[in-house]
């Protein structure tokens, strides 16, 4: 018996196996399958019913529309079920635990939710006359605090709108700093195996040549060998603490030093402070630039091409060269410093990042979200997440390849590999396996340094009960991957698709929908 791509099962007696009867609706159970929304509908109807009337000449010249829009008209029950419909298709943290390493996806309080739509936060707008958004530069400012006395630092940057724009506006403070000691020709940045991939990235958009500086058996960085390339073309370093590998940097400080000591600057990647807040100041470690991610650390939602926040705090070394605007209190006031009111305080800023002040609906949660677990809160949040990665990894160890199980005890995340796994079977028969049994697959095939990597990051929001059931789960798919179980090879089974070529989705996206009648 083979399955189709839908994998259903043929059970009629005119159906040959593998074949869909004429019949066949592509459901499964409740699971409703569902169209593009072009062909449900289509550009010659609407659902809603206009009165002829008489039209005006138009206004718009030539910027007329010459030919249809080309979008189908549904009524609101098609509209509605539509789109539900694929929202069941999705998995969602609501629904159960979302492993994925690196990624922190924590539950979003609905408190932070509420907080975020009064009337006020919700419907600021940025050109309002700053003595009328008082209430909203306040908590800006909070935030700010909050997020500068958390990391041990000197001032923050609100404004940069996730991780990697972050990351480019501690870099491009690092490159103003530079050039403000005239010493522009250090063009290189130091970027440890361990660190996030988005950090090379960055710093070559930024202008400069990225070098690897490797890991050691462990999974930390190599320092003597990160020691022995500093010199007078080297600007600084990228590293990433905790590390890809779920490991805190226990040399940072002394990297700090070195490479101060050197003439460059250290930038931090704080993708991960989820695992450290109220444990560990970044500040202390000689860190003079750090993003915050704030769905990770702070349970805002996560990006979604829209709502992200990667606030960067900065040293004191380097707060002059901080992008504006900044939110500045005087008095019993609050005002926003920009380029015409920037005095001689911070003349030296690279600029600025965005046009306006950041992310009002990620600030209001983010705050929300600090206040109402205080600092002995925020304190339990880093070591349930390392007691909930050290659980699972400890857990497994014996189970799957733990590559850095001696390393001391994971932090965020726990990271395992496909070796032992039967001849032919790989991380992808894992993962796929696992939607089977109901989780959203793990990380995959990241940090590079691990062959067929693994990346468990169970978060402090999930109960023991919930990690139990996770854990069995793997458990029972690595068994049967160890055993050669030939059906992991075709999974997952029981999704609404089969395993697609996710090559071809990668390479040759279908990004257009058209008429094939057309």
């Amino acid at each position: 018996m083979t399955i189709n791509q839908s994998g259903w099962k043929p059970t009629s007696p005119e159906a040959k196996d593998g074949e869909v009867p004429a019949t066949f609706t592509g459901n499964r159970a409740l699971m409703l399958e569902e169209k593009l929304i072009f062909e449900i509908g289509d550009d010659k109807t609407t659902g809603v019913d206009f009165a002829e009337g008489d039209v005006a000449g138009s206004r718009l010249g030539d910027l007329s529309r010459k030919a249809p829009i080309g979008l189908p008209g549904l009524s609101e029950p098609e509209t509605v079920r539509h789109y539900t419909r694929l929202s069941r298709q999705n998995y969602a943290i609501d629904l159960g635990l979302f492993p994925l390493g690196s990624c922190t996806m924590k539950h979003n309080p609905r408190l932070n939710e509420k907080m975020a739509r009064l009337p006020g936060f919700s419907d600021v707008h940025p050109l309002a006359p700053v003595d009328t958004v008082q209430g909203a530069l306040e908590v800006i400012h909070q935030l700010a605090h909050w997020l500068v006395t958390l990391t041990g630092m000197t001032s923050v940057a609100m404004s940069p709108k996730a991780g990697a724009h972050g990351e480019l506006c501690g870099i491009l403070a690092i490159k103003a700093a530079l050039e403000k000691r005239g010493e522009g020709h250090r063009k290189v940045i130091l970027v440890p195996e361990s660190a996030h991939g988005t950090n090379p990235a960055t710093a070559a958009f930024a202008g400069f040549s990225v070098e690897d500086i490797p890991a050691t058996a462990d999974g930390r960085v190599d320092t003597a060998a990160l020691k022995a390339r500093l010199g007078p073309d080297v600007a600084g370093v990228m590293i990433t603490n905790p590390n890809t590998c779920g490991l805190f940097e226990r040399d940072l400080k002394d990297i700090s030093d070195a490479v101060h000591a050197a003439g460059g600057y250290v930038y931090c990647d704080g993708a991960n402070f989820n695992a450290i807040v109220g444990r560990v100041r970044p500040g202390d470690l000689g860190v003079d630039a750090m993003h915050i991610n704030l769905h990770k650390t702070f349970s805002t939602p996560h990006g979604g091409g829209g709502p992200g926040s990667g606030p960067v705090v900065f040293s004191e070394a380097l707060t002059p060269f901080a992008p504006l605007p900044f939110v500045e209190k005087t008095g019993d006031s609050f005002r926003l410093v920009e380029e015409e009111n920037a005095d001689d305080h911070h003349a030296d800023s690279f600029g600025r990042m965005v046009a306006f002040h950041g992310q009002m609906g990620m600030f209001t949660r983010a705050l929300t979200y600090i206040l109402s677990h205080g600092a002995d809160g925020l304190r339990q949040v880093a070591e349930d997440a390392v007691l909930n990665a050290n659980y699972v990894l400890r857990s497994l160890e014996k189970m799957l390849d733990a590559p850095f199980a001696k390393s001391g005890p994971c932090m965020h995340e726990a990271i395992f590999s496909d070796e032992g796994l039967a001849e032919g079977f790989s991380t992808i028969d894992v993962a796929k396996a696992l939607i089977d049994e109901g989780f959203h697959p793990m990380t995959m095939y990241f940090p590079l340094v691990v062959h067929g990597a693994m990346l468990v990051e169970p978060t402090e929001t999930e109960s023991k009960a919930a990690l139990d059931q996770f854990i069995g789960a793997l458990r029972s798919v690595a068994e049967r991957a160890k055993a050669g179980d030939a059906s992991l090879k075709t999974a997952p089974h029981f999704a609404p698709r089969a395993r697609l070529d996710e090559t071809l989705a990668a390479r040759k996206p279908v990004l257009v929908w058209k008429d094939k009648a057309a």
